[in-house]
């Protein structure tokens, strides 16, 4: 935002009416997996290296905090390889968390599950 005292938007009284229907629960839920499913499908497949690993972090946690409802974003690419090779962003480097609400603060996750070999978006808490 260019002004610092400019409303966000989940502030607008019009644009809450559009929501008050679901829980705060259920509204950072659904703003969340908006946010993720963005990241996921904006980012993966971005070329990727040691040196430029920290300015994509701040990319997308820049990016993320633009959303409505979100808080905080906590971004780390999980990334193993020589100093001046490059990959393509994968699912299954990101490490990510957003801390989403209006009143109180729920976590939304994207973390990559061995087990289900599987990168999974859930609600953490």
């Amino acid at each position: 935002m260019d002004n610092l005292n400019e409303k966000r938007l989940e502030q607008d009284d019009i644009f809450d009416s559009y929501f008050k229907n679901l829980t705060e629960k259920e509204r950072a839920v659904f703003e969340g997996g908006i946010s993720m499913g963005a990241l996921f499908h904006q980012f993966v497949g971005t070329p990727i290296s040691m040196n430029s690993k920290g300015c994509l972090e701040e990319a997308i946690k820049s990016a993320m905090e633009n959303q409505p409802f979100i808080k905080k974003a906590l971004i780390n690419i999980n990334l193993e390889i020589a100093e001046n090779d490059y990959v393509s962003l994968t699912g299954e480097m990101l490490d990510v968390t957003l801390i989403v609400g209006k009143e109180k603060e729920y976590k939304i996750r994207l973390n990559y599950i061995p087990e289900l070999n599987y990168p999974l978006m859930y609600v953490e808490d």
